[in-house]
């Protein structure tokens, strides 16, 4: 029998490992201008074209390359940052493992003109799919530039996958924003097709994050500072009243790397518990300074998920320090017994006149017993009521005698339907079998994502304009993550006029939403939408309308009448599905008599 198992070629190989690090047009953007960090450029400009699928050009001005490095640099596992195991347990650069460039060219066509300080020519590399087409020297300043073009042209699949440009480009403002807030002492500019996005000038944390997200947000900062054995924190988080229901503003750093993780997040969301609300986000720009033997960031290619050798403490100093800058700034209530009363009491002055105490004229002789002396009259108003009170009895009797004696109002009165909320989140009625319970929000959820469906298809709005338009500043991806979905908008009913600077007009909304904020609406409908995108099962209109329906549907809390649950009850027994929301949640739930009866044993 002969042998089966060979060595896959390099080029194989390197597509295969491609597959791990170079998930789209960002993760190219993310490893370039993280190689030209640390090659300690101070001026990197990030140019791209058709949103990284045609091209993706990064410069700098760092310490630039030899012939023979820029060569070797494009091995697999071919590094200048590391040199030995142990070295990976002291890691202090943004790249170590040798992948990133390999991986680039594997799938791309890649230019690099690079030279270093003290060389007086640099060298071009031309590479194609993984070969090597040219290696020649080359007139270029000091530093390197890649140019790295038609991502994906040889994995037709791959490229093909590929979302629209506005998404794409979404992905790298969002991978530019988490490089350079981390190094707010670099010259960082980033263009897409001629159009200047970023160009933010060296500066300090505060005028960086000002920088990225726009002036609005430098008046809701709250500056962070705690420093301990174990870990050092400082950076800033946002006052309440500039939290939103979107995320995009929550940035973890660990000695200058971007990272995620979701455990410090809820110690975060811990310290705001009880001064917002469970479905808002803070803001935060926290930058952690740790010994770098005692993190792990070897555990994921992308290497932004983080292993800390005591979670648990640092969990804690995280949720007290953010605890005690809110008291600090006055945001959560506390009582100060050094501070002077608010409270003006008057103080009696020798000055003033003592009062007459008042005179009470009572009849000693008075005997209630005595039917001669004059009682105590009632007034005529309690008298009038109750001579009305009697007479109506009697009508109010007779009424129901006469509806006692039609069977058929007898009838409707037994059968009409009774609603109950509970804690202003779930909808009880009676029923044959028990007690069924509606999710109102999800309800709401599950009739508007019928009704914008069917808007999307028949390409029909009904839109209610603004009194007032309402201008919002946005983060840049949320900005193109609108625009996006600019045309579809408007068939749910948005009109929107997209300004400058990431600026948008709200001059209507769709008449059907249950919220009175245009803003809010929006600001949700992003969040929704960006968290639906993950689904591949679902179709692009699918997800806009389901992200409509959480955006536009009430809200836990809002109290309904009589007529209220009625109507959504009935117009959630009209869809299609009703037991389930758009995202597949359950919107009723039944409790049966027999389940009743065992809670009494």
């Amino acid at each position: 029998m002969p042998d089966i198992i060979k060595l896959l070629p390099d080029s194989v190989a390197n597509q295969i490992a491609a597959g791990e690090v170079i998930q789209r047009p960002a993760s190219v953007v993310k490893e370039l201008m993280e190689n030209s960090v640390d090659a300690g450029g101070k001026n990197i400009s990030v140019i791209i074209k058709d949103s990284g699928k045609t091209l993706i050009q990064v410069n700098d001005d760092g310490c630039g390359m030899s012939e023979t490095d820029a060569r070797l640099s494009f091995e697999r596992h071919a590094t200048s940052k590391i040199s030995s195991a142990k070295d990976l347990f002291a890691i202090t650069t943004k790249g170590f493992r040798g992948e990133a460039l390999a991986s680039v060219a594997a799938v791309s066509m890649v230019e690099l003109k690079t030279r270093k300080t003290d060389c007086e020519t640099g060298t071009l590399i031309l590479i194609n799919g993984s070969r090597v087409e040219a290696q020649e020297p080359c007139s270029c300043p000091k530093g390197s530039s890649f140019s790295v073009k038609n991502l994906f042209y040889n994995i037709p699949a791959r490229r093909k996958f590929l979302k629209s440009d506005n998404t794409e480009l979404r992905h790298i403002i969002n991978e530019f924003q988490k490089i350079v807030i981390a190094h707010p002492d670099i010259r960082f500019s980033l263009h897409h097709n001629d159009n200047e996005i970023y160009n933010l000038p060296p500066s300090n944390y505060r005028q960086r994050i000002v920088g990225v997200f726009g002036k609005q947000i430098n008046q809701d900062l709250i500056t962070l500072e705690t420093e301990t054995s174990l870990i050092s924190i400082k950076g800033f988080i946002g006052k309440p009243e500039g939290a939103r229901r979107t995320y995009g503003e929550q940035f973890f750093f660990v000695n200058n790397r971007f990272m995620k993780h979701p455990y410090f997040h809820k110690a975060v969301a811990e310290a705001y518990q009880n001064i917002l609300p469970a479905d808002v986000i803070p803001t935060y720009f926290i930058f952690m300074e740790a010994d770098p033997a005692s993190i792990d960031i070897n555990i994921h290619p992308t290497k932004t998920e983080i292993k800390f050798e005591d979670e648990r403490s640092i969990w804690q100093i995280l949720m007290a320090s953010v605890r005690e800058a809110l008291g600090r700034f006055n945001i959560v209530p506390s009582l100060d017994f050094e501070n002077e009363a608010l409270i003006d009491i008057p103080v009696r002055s020798s000055k003033d006149i003592i009062p007459e105490q008042p005179l009470i004229e009572v009849n000693p002789r008075y005997n209630p017993f005595d039917k001669d002396e004059p009682s105590f009259r009632r007034p005529d108003f309690i008298e009038r009521f109750e001579r009305e009170n009697t007479a109506n009895w009697e009508k109010l009797y007779s009424t129901l005698e006469k509806e006692n004696e039609n069977p058929e109002l007898e009838r409707i009165r037994e059968t009409k339907r009774k609603f109950f909320q509970i804690k202003n989140k779930y909808i009880v009625c009676p029923v044959k079998s028990g007690l069924m319970l509606i999710d109102q929000k999800r309800a709401h959820e599950r009739v508007l994502y019928e009704r914008f469906l069917e808007c999307l298809s028949q390409n029909r709005s009904v839109s209610q304009a603004e009194l007032f338009p309402v201008t919002v500043d946005l983060n840049a991806a949320d900005y193109h993550a609108l625009k996006e979905i600019e045309n579809d908008l408007k068939l749910l009913g948005f009109t929107l006029q997209f300004k400058e600077k990431n600026k948008i007009i709200i001059k209507g909304r769709p008449s059907n939403s249950a919220s009175s904020d245009p803003v809010e609406m929006l600001e949700i409908l992003i969040e929704e939408y960006k968290s639906t995108q993950a689904d591949p099962s679902t179709t692009a209109r699918e997800k806009l309308a389901s992200a409509m329906a959480g955006a536009s549907a009430i809200h836990y809390g809002k109290t309904l009448v009589q007529s209220e649950m009625e109507d959504l009850f009935d117009a959630l027994f009209a869809c299609p599905t009703p037991n389930y929301s758009p995202k597949g949640k359950p919107v009723i739930i039944i409790i049966t008599l027999e389940e009743l009866d065992k809670k009494f044993k």
